[in-house]
Parts: structure tokens; C-alpha cells; sequence
């Protein structure tokens, strides 16, 4: 009989590990690595995109907007349009200084475009009107600018919003917030509607304009004493008061009511004799937020003590805790989602008997870590009545020998495009566990392909006589061209959307990224474990009663000529 000649890698593949001791051990290998992929692979809810920008701020005191407009922002927009990669500009002129905000298409580095924005500002310093400040150049960063849990803390005793309260509140979340910071991988954490303490300097003005006394006199003898330099809001609802917030400056109150701010006709003018002092929050600071929330909806979060306090209110169902302050986490890029969301409320659970304390209950109204882990404990549950399904499919076709070498190879296929999508620092996303369900149908074709054709040349006649590896081999090779080609024509298929630009082009990464990958890996695992398998799982039996019969026959017939 002529020796088969292998023509494809197809062949020289299942050659290869048909026999080899190793085989095992890589396939044992690879579900191994899927596994740990899947567990400490980074997880979060969307994939982050590279958007790049920054903002200019210029200030110039006491220049009306036209002239921010024409000195300023103008001049500082045709600058920074020389800039390669910038997509938007927009200016904004206010009082006293203007803003320029600058937007790069989407996928330019976000370090070397800050780099560009900065080198540009600071090449124009000398052409900046006179009595300008120092240019502030702040780059946008998206990527820990989107929180990833944020958490309301409210009073849970029915006490009224007064400023004593608001301010403790204010101080207690503050130190929480403090040590949340100082978790691994966490980027920053701020705190909206706050009300922070401070002193409030309440000017009578007809008092002012009585004793002959200015407000920059009165603003310069604060700042005198006081580390930070006043807040001074000249915009208020009467046109009749001007609000001085001076924070972190001064621990006594007597002192600021007693500060001297000017002589009159020989006699010092003490502040307490044209302004009313007192210590407050920031009532300059007009944003203030407030939570109302479902009793039955967070009786697991609570403790009995919480409930004691919530059965206070009247009504039984929905509670009005009034001021509130929202927390919230960032992470780093390519970091857990999962692992820092559930850090930070053990940190806050640590803190719960302090807060209760103080009167202060917590809500956690969005945990973007836990969504995340649960679409990709879902996409698993998915996959295993996936893999399910086609061996039932498979079983009245092929026999569920040939079925089992299939459901085997799949998880393989995943695993491997697991392992490879950890290396090069992806995470699993929502667009990621979409390329995996898109892939799911397609990385099937090629166990199946194979499986069925060494099904096919097992009950062939002109099989009989060979030993079943030659069939594997033979069965393997004969499909390689076709499966190569049809195999490369479907990644090419999905390979331009890497070239896609905008924000849907990066919002869509992972396509382009996973699927052509899992594909490869089909083919690998297709040529390479699939004929392992086959040989291990069917049975078959080498028949050569063909050959006798024939060879019975031919004599018969010579005896009777």
C-alpha cells in the first residue's frame, strides 16, 4: 500500500501530538490558565476609551468678558490650533478671567497630548496681556474621573438641617473619605454636597460706608491673619451683603470678631462693629443635594439600631433624610472594578458602628464593580448551557463520542483567548463577554469539521486496513486547506473594525481583539486536541475480513475455471 504523504499543517500538527505524552499536560495546562485568567483578569462594566484634553484657565482681575474674549481667548484658540490631533476648541470669557477648552480626536495619547497642550501655553506666556495671571493648564483624565461606587451618607436621627449638623456630618465622612483614599489602586475619591465649615463675615454696608471703610480694607486685614486668602461673593441675592468665607484660618471666632480693620477719627473699628461673624458652613457654596429612599428596599444594609431610628418617621415606606453627601471611588486604569469596590465598602463597614454614632447612615446607590462581576458570572453560566446545547445537538449526528471531543474543545478555545486577552492587559468588559458570545458560534466549526470527517473516513472502505492514527491523520490533513481558508476569511471579516475611529472605534476594541483571536485558537485546538481526543474516546476496530473474502473468492473461481 502507498505511504501517505501529509500536505497541510493540518496534518503535521495531529501528527505531532497524536501520540505525545504532553498533550495532556498542555490541554490540562491551558483550562488551568483560562481559569486563573478568568478569575484575576481586571473586570469592569464598559471598556475605558482614550479621550484626550485639557482645559486653559487665564484670569485677569477686573477684565470684563469682551476683553477675556479678545486678548485672551481668541489669541490662545488660534494657538493652540496649531496643535496636531486637536479635534474642538470651545472659549469661554466671564468676568475676571476666561476658560478654553481643547478636545483631541479620539485615540491620541492622553500624555503626550497634555505634554502638547502645556509646551503650547507656556511658548505664548510673553504675548498674554499685562496684569495676567499664571495660566493654569488642567488635562482632562477619564479614565479615573468616572466613579466606580458611590455611597450617600445621611443623617438617620430626626434631627433638622441645622449648620452645627450639617458640618459634623461634613467632618465625619471627611476622615472616612481619608482612609477609602488610601486603599490600593483606588485614584481619588471626592465628596459632592458638601456644606464644608468655615467662618462667615456678614458686611453691613451702610455701617462700611459709615466709618469710611472699604472692602479691600477689610479683605486685606483678614487676609493678615489668615493662611488662606478670603472668598469674597459680591454677587448676592440683595445686592446689600458681601460674604467673606475664610477657611482653616483661625480657631477662635472672638479673634475675627475682634480684629481691627481701620481707625476712625482716633478710635479702632473691630470687625464685630460693621459685620455680624459667625462660624457656618459655606453658604456661598448654593449646591446642596438631598436623598429619599425606599424603607424596604435597604433592610439588609441595615442594623437594628438603623431601624430603631427609621421607625421614627411617619411614614413607614418612604424617609426623607434631607442633606446628604455622595461619595465617591475612582480607580486606576486596567485595575478590578470588582476587588476596589468591595475594598472600599468593607472600609465603610468597618466604619459603620463610628458612624452610627454620629447619627449617620449610608446607602450605596451604585456599585459599577458589582455589575460588572455579575455579567461575567452570567456570560459563564451562559456558556455552560451553550457548550450544553451543542453536545445535544451534536449526539444524534455524530454519537456522543464525537459529541464529547467537541464540548471538551470549547471551553479549551475559551480558556486559551482568556489567557491571551490577560497578557496583553485586557479587561473583561461588557464589549469583551459580547466578542466571547459572538465567537461562541464560530470557534465550534472547526472541532466539528474535523471530528466529523474522521467520523466520516472511519466507515469508508477505503479506511479498512489502516490503523485508526493513519485514519486521524489522513482525516485531519484532507480538511486543513478548506478550514484554513474559511477559518482566515471570517477573522478578516472582524479584523478592519480595529481601524474604526471615534468614540464607537474605541468603545468597540475588543471585538477586533477577541474574536480573530479565538478563531486562531479554534484551528489550534481543532488540529492539535480534537484528533487527541477522537483517538481516546472512539472506539474503532481495525477489519480486514474485506481483504479474505475477496482473496476467497478469486480462488473459488479459479478452482471452477
Amino acid at each position: 500500500m502507498e505511504v501517505y504523504k501529509i500536505k497541510n499543517i493540518a496534518g503535521h500538527l495531529a501528527k505531532s501530538f497524536l501520540s505525545n505524552p504532553l498533550t495532556p499536560i498542555l490541554a490540562a495546562a491551558i483550562l488551568m490558565l483560562g481559569y486563573i485568567s478568568l478569575e484575576i483578569m481586571p473586570r469592569e462594566e464598559d471598556p475605558q476609551i482614550e479621550v484626550s484634553g485639557g482645559s486653559v484657565l487665564v484670569a485677569i482681575p477686573g477684565a470684563t468678558p469682551r476683553e477675556i474674549n479678545n486678548v485672551v481667548i481668541k489669541p490662545l484658540e488660534r494657538r493652540i490650533r496649531e496643535i496636531k490631533g486637536v479635534q474642538h476648541v470651545y472659549g469661554t470669557a466671564m468676568n475676571n478671567f476666561g476658560m478654553v477648552n481643547v478636545q483631541y480626536f479620539i485615540g491620541e495619547n492622553r500624555e503626550s497630548s497634555n505634554l502638547k497642550l502645556y509646551d503650547k501655553v507656556m511658548q505664548n506666556m510673553d504675548q498674554l496681556p499685562k496684569g495676567t495671571m499664571p495660566p493654569l493648564v488642567k488635562p482632562f483624565d477619564i479614565d479615573i474621573d468616572i466613579p466606580i461606587l458611590t455611597v450617600a451618607f445621611y443623617k438617620i436621627e430626626d434631627t433638622p438641617n441645622r449648620p452645627e449638623e450639617i458640618s459634623r456630618l461634613y467632618k465625619v465622612i471627611r476622615d472616612l473619605q481619608q482612609n477609602i483614599n488610601a486603599l490600593d489602586n483606588v485614584s481619588k475619591t471626592t465628596l459632592k454636597g458638601v456644606k464644608r465649615p468655615q467662618f462667615n463675615v456678614l458686611i453691613d454696608l451702610h455701617k462700611l460706608s459709615g466709618y469710611h471703610i472699604s472692602l479691600g480694607q477689610v479683605a486685606q486685614s483678614i487676609k493678615s491673619i489668615s493662611s488662606n486668602a478670603p472668598q469674597i461673593d459680591t454677587q448676592t441675592a440683595t445686592g446689600r451683603l458681601v460674604v467673606f468665607g475664610v477657611k482653616n484660618a483661625i480657631d477662635d471666632i472672638d479673634d475675627l470678631r475682634d480684629l481691627i480693620v481701620a481707625q476712625y477719627m482716633g478710635s479702632p473699628i473691630y470687625l464685630k462693629n460693621i459685620a455680624t461673624v459667625e462660624y457656618n458652613f459655606d453658604i456661598q457654596n448654593y449646591r446642596t443635594s438631598y436623598i429619599t429612599y425606599q424603607e424596604g428596599m435597604k433592610e439588609a444594609e441595615h442594623t437594628q439600631e438603623e431601624k430603631e431610628a427609621h421607625a421614627k418617621v411617619a411614614d413607614p415606606l418612604f424617609r426623607d433624610a434631607g442633606h446628604q453627601i455622595t461619595m465617591t471611588v475612582s480607580k486606576l486604569k486596567g485595575t478590578n472594578a470588582v476587588h476596589i469596590a468591595e475594598a472600599a465598602i468593607e472600609e465603610i463597614q468597618a466604619a459603620k458602628q463610628e458612624l452610627l454614632d454620629h447619627g449617620i447612615g449610608f446607602i450605596v446607590t451604585r456599585n459599577y464593580g458589582e455589575r460588572a462581576n455579575e455579567a461575567v458570572n452570567e456570560l459563564v453560566h451562559h456558556l455552560l448551557i451553550t457548550i450544553f446545547i451543542i453536545a445535544l445537538i451534536l449526539i444524534p449526528f455524530l454519537g456522543w463520542r464525537e459529541s464529547l471531543v467537541v464540548t471538551i474543545a470549547v471551553p479549551m478555545i475559551l480558556a486559551a483567548t482568556l489567557f491571551i486577552a490577560l497578557m496583553t492587559d485586557q479587561t473583561i468588559n461588557r464589549i469583551t463577554l459580547f466578542a466571547f458570545l459572538l465567537s461562541l458560534g464560530l470557534i465550534v466549526d472547526d472541532a466539528i469539521i474535523v471530528i466529523e470527517n474522521i467520523h466520516r473516513r472511519l466507515h469508508l472502505k477505503e479506511s479498512e486496513g489502516l490503523e485508526f492514527d493513519e485514519i486521524i491523520i489522513q482525516a485531519t490533513d484532507e480538511i486543513g486547506p478548506s478550514t484554513n481558508i474559511a477559518t482566515i476569511a471570517i477573522m478578516l471579516t472582524m479584523i478592519p473594525m480595529a481601524f474604526v475611529g471615534g468614540m464607537m472605534g474605541q468603545f468597540m476594541k475588543p471585538i477586533p481583539l477577541n474574536v480573530p483571536v479565538a478563531l486562531a485558537v479554534s484551528l489550534f485546538v481543532a488540529y492539535v486536541f480534537a484528533p487527541y481526543l477522537a483517538r481516546k474516546f472512539i472506539k474503532y476496530e481495525k477489519h480486514e475480513h474485506h481483504h479474505d473474502d475477496e482473496k476467497a473468492v478469486e480462488k473459488k473461481e479459479e478452482s471452477t475455471e
